[in-house]
């Protein structure tokens, strides 16, 4: 009896046995969602950066009678225009919101560091309350602390002044919150019982050796609370009726207002918006190679 020689079909080269010629696998298939929905996502988010960039290079004429996405002619136009707006109150408006962004950020993120490494390090009556009262403060919509802020501030005689915007945002629960974290997980409690073994005073353990291994978060502190204070609207609109002191949010907001009756400004508030992503640009590059370069020097050291 002849045995029949059963012949098995070789895959082709470049496919996988079970699956159609020339078509992908389903787990790659599947695998590429994630990444077209993140492509989907920035191409959302970086539109209308992109309309304000080139927006930016138009003049009034040609804002409204090019087609959208068409370069203009028009940026240096657009910035004498601006500089020479109400003798410059623009930049006026840019030191403004330097000034409310940067101190305020610097301040809050030495009372979240202080604060997070008290509630992360130390054990004491109450501190999961004071945490929790925290966290419910992070919960907490800003629009419904602006008018008791506002008032207090109001008693103090400190509206409408620069520390009236400053005050409000030194205290931030979200930095706290972070700070902790960070302690809990930066600071071994062994470094600090050797430290007090030493004779060291606690304020000195916290500046010379806790402080040190927390600086890479307290760098994320500060540029989320920069970035917060930076595009806050609500708080100074709230406390400021002098603007002089407006921060570039709320100035922009004034210069489009007038815009509704004179159409000529429209340019003038576009180009200062795309003015004022800079600073936000550049400090995020400044402090993402700093936080890089301490985190690897962390990892040396360690």
């Amino acid at each position: 009896m002849s045995s029949l020689a059963v012949s098995h079909a070789e895959p082709v080269a470049g496919t996988s046995p079970g699956t159609a010629q020339g078509r992908p696998p389903l787990r790659r298939r599947i695998a590429l969602i994630p990444t077209v929905t993140l492509l989907l996502g920035a191409i959302y988010c970086l539109l209308p950066v992109a309309w304000v960039v080139i927006a930016a290079t138009k003049s009034g004429r040609e804002l409204f009678s090019t087609f959208t996405f068409l370069p203009g002619t028009g940026f240096a136009e657009n910035l004498q225009d601006l500089s020479a707006y109400r003798d410059g109150v623009y930049w006026s408006w840019m030191g403004n919101s330097a000034l409310y962004a940067g101190l305020g950020a610097l301040l809050s993120t030495c009372v979240s560091a202080v604060s997070g490494y008290a509630l992360a390090i130390y054990r004491f009556r109450g501190r999961e309350t004071i945490f929790n009262v925290l966290l419910a403060g992070v919960l907490m919509p800003p629009v419904i602390l602006a008018i008791p802020q506002y008032l207090l501030l109001a008693k103090a005689d400190l509206t409408d002044s620069y520390l009236s915007v400053l005050l409000p945002q030194i205290l931030s629960p979200y930095g706290v919150y972070l700070a902790r974290i960070y302690a809990a997980a930066a600071v071994p409690a062994d470094v600090v019982e050797a430290g007090r073994m030493d004779g060291a005073s606690e304020w000195r353990i916290f500046t010379r050796v806790a402080l040190p291994m927390m600086i890479p978060g307290m760098v994320t502190v500060f540029l989320f609370q920069f970035v917060a204070i930076w595009n806050n609207f609500l708080l100074p609109n709230v406390m400021l009726s002098d603007d002089e002191k407006f921060p570039i949010t709320l100035g922009l907001y004034t210069l489009l207002e007038q815009g509704a009756n004179t159409p000529a400004l429209y340019t003038l508030v576009i180009t200062g918006a795309f003015l004022a992503v800079f600073p936000l640009v550049a400090l995020f590059l400044v402090i993402q190679r700093f936080w890089s370069l301490d985190l690897l020097s962390g990892a040396v050291k360690s």
